[in-house]
C-alpha cells in the first residue's frame, strides 16, 4: 500500500511500496515475478540447446563456442540496466523525481548507442572469434552463422533488457515478468519450427535457432515498451529527453554500470578460456561444459531474479536510511537463495545421466558429463551467499567490489586452477576448479560486505534511534 507524503515543495507525493510494505512480503512481491520469468528463460536456454543437439553434436559445440560473445550483449545491457536501476531507485527513495526521469531517458539513449556497437562487433568479429577456438570447419561455419544473426539483430535484446529494468526499478516486476516470459515462450515455440522447418517454414538448423531467439527478444522489447508507457507512472519519457544527452546523468549511470559490465564480461572471458582448455581434451568435453551452463541456469536464474528484486529494495531503503528493512531483506534473501541452490545441488548429484540424456548425449558425452555435473554442483550453495550479499555492492553504488570479486573468482583463481589441473591429463580434475574459485569468492565477498555494512548501514541504525 502506498502512503502520501510531502516533497520539499510541500506537494503530496505517493510513498513507493519499497518503503512501506512488510519486507518479506515485499521481497516475494518484487522477486517472484522475476524468478518466474527467469525460470522460463532458463527453460528456454535448456530447450533451445536440446533442439540444437538434435541437429548434431557439432551444432551444440558451435553454440557453446559462440556463447561468450553472445553473452557480451547481455553483459553490456544488464550492466547498464543495473546502473540505471540503482540511480532510479535511489532517486525515488530520496523523492528526487527530476533525477529519476533523467535516468530513465538516458537509459534509453545509451541503449541505442550500445546496440550500434554490438551490431558492428557481430559483423566484423564473429568469424575471427570462432576461428580462434577451433579449426573444425563444420563447427566454424555453424558458429559464425549463429553469432552474426544474434548480434547484428541485437536491437530487440538491448531494449528488452532496458525496458525490464525500468519496470523493476519502480517495483512493477509483474509487468517485467510478462515481457520476459512472453519473449521466452515465443522463442521456445519458434525454435523447432525454424530449426526443423515445420508448418511451411524452411529448415534452417542453427540459423533457425538464432532467428527464433531474435524474434522472441524483439517481441519482448515491444511488450516492455508498452508496459512502461501504460503503467510506469513514476517515470516520464520524452523523445527530446532521450535524444538530448545529459552528461551528468550518463556519468552517474556508468559509475555503477561499468564495473558491473566488466564483471559480467569477465564471465564471457572465463567461458572463452575454459572452452580453450577443454577443447584440448575433445570437442565433446566442450559440449559438456555448454550443457552444464544451460542446466545450471535453471537454478542460478531464480537466484539472479531474487537478486534483481532485492537490489531496488536495498537501494530505495538506502536512500531512505532504513537500516532495519535492509537487515531483514538481506537475511530473508540469503535463506531463499540457499534453499534454491541446495535443491540444485541435489538434482545434479542424483540425476546427472538423465539430465545429459535430454541433450541426445553420446556414450562418451555421458561418461565425461556425469562426474562433471556432480563435481561442479558442489559450489551452488556457496554461490548463493555470494550472489545475495553482493547485491549490497550494486544497491549502494559500490559495484567496484563486485568487479573485484568476479575478476578474482573467474580469472585469478578459476582459469589458472583449471589450467593447472588440466596438466594432469585428467579432464575430471578440471571441474574441481569451480569449487576452489567459489570458496575464494565467498571470502572476498564477506570481507567487502563487512566493510560496507560497518561504514554505511550501521550509521543508519544510529540515525533511526535518534
Amino acid at each position: 500500500m502506498e502512503q502520501l507524503r510531502n516533497n520539499p515543495e510541500g506537494k503530496p507525493v505517493r510513498e513507493n511500496k519499497m518503503g512501506t510494505m512488510p519486507v518479506k512480503k515485499l521481497i516475494v512481491n518484487m522477486s517472484l515475478p522475476m524468478m518466474a520469468s527467469m525460470l522460463v528463460q532458463a527453460l528456454y536456454n535448456i530447450v533451445d540447446s536440446i533442439f540444437v543437439s538434435q541437429v548434431s553434436e557439432a551444432a551444440l559445440t558451435a553454440v557453446t563456442l559462440a556463447f561468450p560473445l553472445q553473452n557480451l550483449i547481455i553483459s553490456v545491457m544488464a550492466g547498464t540496466g543495473v546502473g540505471v536501476n540503482a540511480m532510479l531507485s535511489r532517486a525515488l527513495g530520496e523523492k528526487n523525481f527530476r533525477d529519476s526521469d533523467s535516468a530513465a531517458n538516458m537509459g534509453l539513449f545509451v541503449t541505442i548507442m550500445s546496440a550500434i556497437v554490438i551490431m558492428l562487433l557481430g559483423i566484423f568479429v564473429s568469424g575471427p572469434f570462432i576461428r580462434s577456438q577451433t579449426q573444425d570447419e563444420e563447427i566454424v561455419e555453424l558458429g559464425i552463422t549463429y553469432l552474426r544473426i544474434c548480434m547484428t539483430l541485437d536491437l530487440g535484446v538491448c531494449f528488452q533488457v532496458m525496458f525490464e529494468r525500468l519496470l523493476q526499478s519502480t517495483g512493477l516486476t509483474f509487468y517485467s515478468m510478462i515481457s520476459q516470459m512472453t519473449g521466452a515462450v515465443i522463442n521456445i515455440i519458434f525454435d523447432p519450427i525454424m530449426i526443423f522447418g515445420l508448418f511451411g517454414f524452411p529448415e534452417m538448423g542453427v540459423a533457425g535457432a538464432a532467428f527464433a531467439t531474435v524474434l522472441g527478444q524483439t517481441i519482448a522489447a515491444c511488450i516492455g515498451l508498452f508496459m512502461n508507457l501504460k503503467f510506469n507512472r513514476e517515470l516520464h519519457f520524452s523523445l527530446p529527453g532521450i535524444f538530448h544527452p545529459n552528461g551528468r546523468t550518463i556519468k552517474r549511470i556508468y559509475f555503477v554500470a561499468v564495473p558491473t559490465i566488466l564483471m559480467m564480461s569477465i564471465g564471457s572471458v572465463m567461458t572463452y578460456l575454459m572452452d580453450l582448455i577443454l577443447i584440448a581434451f575433445s570437442t565433446t568435453a566442450t559440449a559438456v561444459f555448454g550443457v552444464y551452463f544451460k542446466l545450471q541456469s535453471f537454478f542460478f536464474m531464480p537466484v539472479f531474479g531474487l537478486n534483481n528484486g532485492l537490489v531496488p529494495i536495498l537501494a530505495y531503503n538506502y536512500g531512505a536510511a532504513q537500516k532495519k528493512r535492509i537487515d531483514e531483506a538481506l537475511r530473508f534473501a540469503v535463506c531463499l537463495a540457499l534453499c534454491i541452490m541446495f535443491c540444485g545441488t541435489a538434482v545434479f548429484e542424483l540425476f546427472p545421466a538423465k539430465l545429459l540424456g535430454l541433450f541426445n548425449a553420446s556414450d562418451t558425452m555421458v561418461q565425461i558429463g556425469i562426474p562433471a555435473l556432480r563435481t561442479i554442483a558442489l559450489h551452488f550453495p556457496i554461490a548463493a551467499c555470494s550472489i545475495v550479499l553482493g547485491s549490497v555492492f550494486q544497491a549502494f553504488g559500490q559495484s567496484i567490489y563486485s568487479l573485484i570479486v568476479s575478476a578474482c573468482r573467474q580469472l585469478v583463481v578459476l582459469i589458472p586452477a583449471a589450467y593447472l589441473l588440466s596438466l594432469s591429463g585428467n579432464e575430471n580434475l578440471v571441474w574441481w576448479s569451480f569449487l576452489i574459485a567459489e570458496f575464494m569468492s565467498l571470502l572476498l565477498t564477506l570481507l567487502f560486505f563487512r566493510r560496507i555494512y560497518r561504514n554505511v548501514v550501521v550509521p543508519m541504525g544510529k540515525t533511526e534511534e535518534a
